[in-house]
């Protein structure tokens, strides 16, 4: 006799409610794939703490998020039956980071699932790279990232439920993507960041892993796009193999419920692309 195959979550199909009494951190929630794990892990059953600098990035050629798009985060997942606490933070300022994730763990009760995902990306050549481009990058994806993760770990030690911690890297962390050295060199930084934790965590039964996405349909998008137009000779690089250019938000939420599920409990320490088979190329 075998056991029954469980259904498959894809967008579009079934949600199953694998979080229910659980309550999700998400960093970079305010739009793009932020809102849509947040909206995800709601939908799951999950109370969420949703947290976005919510301010344009000058260094960046597409818009910042707002706080109308963080209230909208909030609005949405509150329909879904769900609490919400939002904080407006910029994760290169650790104090207030710390303190926005500690009040609402306070309000909320506890911390299952941290989703590291606020990040940023400009485009130029290695050697042309300006100081405050690289600085920001680095600062933004890698040490924002750290912060994120040292805020939270200390509480789900205390707590000592176990959880699970899923950093958004990108298949930058994992390829030598041209045109892209500082977001790369930060993206590379988040994996083994990962790595290293989930050896760190694993006797407190906390996992942790990264997923790489390739293109995904976001407010990012005309960066990478303009940068393809301006250097074609990089074109092949960012090719995919399955039909389809870009992902869509909620393929990359679902790998993110699912890695953080119970049905992923032996998973720990892996870097999961999604991403249209491009680290197979």
């Amino acid at each position: 006799m075998t056991d029954s195959i469980p259904e498959v979550a894809v967008p579009g199909a079934p949600i199953a409610r694998r979080f229910e009494n659980k309550v999700v951190f998400v960093t970079g929630a305010a739009r793009g794939q932020g809102r849509a794990e947040a909206l995800r892990f709601a939908a799951e059953g999950a109370d969420i703490i949703a947290l976005d600098i919510c301010e344009d990035l000058p260094l960046t050629d597409y818009p910042g998020s707002t706080p109308e798009d963080l209230a909208e985060t909030a609005r949405l997942i509150e329909k879904s039956g769900r609490r919400v606490r939002t904080h407006k933070v910029d994760v290169r300022d650790f104090a207030a980071l710390r303190s926005a994730l500690q009040e609402s763990v306070a309000e909320l009760g506890r911390l299952d699932v941290v989703v590291v995902n606020a990040g940023m990306v400009t485009a130029g050549r290695a050697w042309e790279i300006d100081l405050e481009h690289w600085n920001t990058t680095l600062d933004i994806n890698l040490t924002g990232a750290f912060h994120t993760v040292k805020a939270a770990i200390p509480l789900m030690i205390e707590q000592a439920t176990g959880g699970a911690i899923v950093f958004t890297s990108s298949v930058a962390g994992l390829k030598g993507l041209p045109m892209l050295a500082d977001y790369v060199a930060a993206k590379h930084g988040v994996t083994g960041l990962a790595k290293t934790l989930a050896n760190e965590l694993a006797e407190y039964r906390i996992r942790v892993n990264s997923v790489h996405p390739h293109g995904v349909r976001t407010k990012l998008v005309p960066g990478i796009l303009n940068l393809l137009d301006d250097h074609p000779e990089v074109a092949e690089f960012y090719q995919s193999t399955l039909p389809g250019e870009m992902s869509e938000s909620e393929d990359i939420a679902a790998a993110i419920a699912w890695i953080a599920s119970d049905e992923a409990r032996h998973v720990t320490g892996v870097q999961l692309p999604v991403d249209l088979g491009r680290t197979n190329r």
